[in-house]
Formats: C-alpha cells, sequence, structure tokens
C-alpha cells in the first residue's frame, strides 16, 4: 500500500501546486511513478486506488482523463473516487494505491 500523494513537487514541498486539476493530477502520477519505482515496481503493478477529490462535481471529468491516460485502457486499476471537503496543503487531489510485486519466475 503507498500512502496517498499530494500535488507536491519532491524535494521542493514548499513549492506552489500547479493550477487546476490537470496539473495537479499529473503531479500526483508522478509522484506515485516515483515512489513505485523505488520500490521497484511500476503503475502496471498498481491494482487498486483510492481517489479524493475537493470539486468533485466540477474536476471529475478533467480528472478522469489525466488518470486514465497514465494506464493501458484494457488495464485500469480497481477505483473508488471520494468527494472531500478538504485536503492538506490546499490540494485538489490525493492518490493512494495498492500495487502487486509481481513472483519472478
Amino acid at each position: 500500500m503507498l500512502t496517498g500523494q499530494m500535488p507536491t513537487v519532491p524535494g521542493a514541498p514548499d513549492a506552489p501546486l500547479a493550477n487546476g486539476i490537470e496539473g495537479q493530477t499529473r503531479q500526483v502520477m508522478e509522484n506515485l511513478k516515483i515512489v513505485l519505482a523505488g520500490l521497484d515496481l511500476d503503475l502496471s503493478d498498481v491494482m487498486q486506488c483510492r481517489c479524493y477529490l475537493t470539486a468533485f462535481e466540477r474536476d471529475y471529468d478533467a480528472f478522469n482523463v489525466i488518470y486514465k491516460s497514465y494506464f493501458p485502457a484494457d488495464r485500469l486499476p480497481a477505483r473508488t473516487t471520494i468527494g472531500v471537503t478538504a485536503l492538506a496543503v490546499g490540494a485538489l487531489v490525493e492518490i493512494d494505491c495498492l500495487a502487486r510485486r509481481r513472483e519472478v519466475e
């Protein structure tokens, strides 16, 4: 299980967040890729994601387009997307996930 990733810039946590849901979603996905790579995994190993949006009705469609672009269309992980009232650092989106290490044959 990977803890929730925020749209902060690695190595510069005080840098301003990207404007809008598209930029913040891209940053979160790139952060997930970095954490997964540190475990010798990648997005193809992700089985399930929980996604949190502070402006669900406004941002869901745009979020969904960016999110889906990071996975093959036929290999989307299971997902729950939840509207929340607020996230840390004023973020619009946060994602945590569950990944599986494949057995080496």
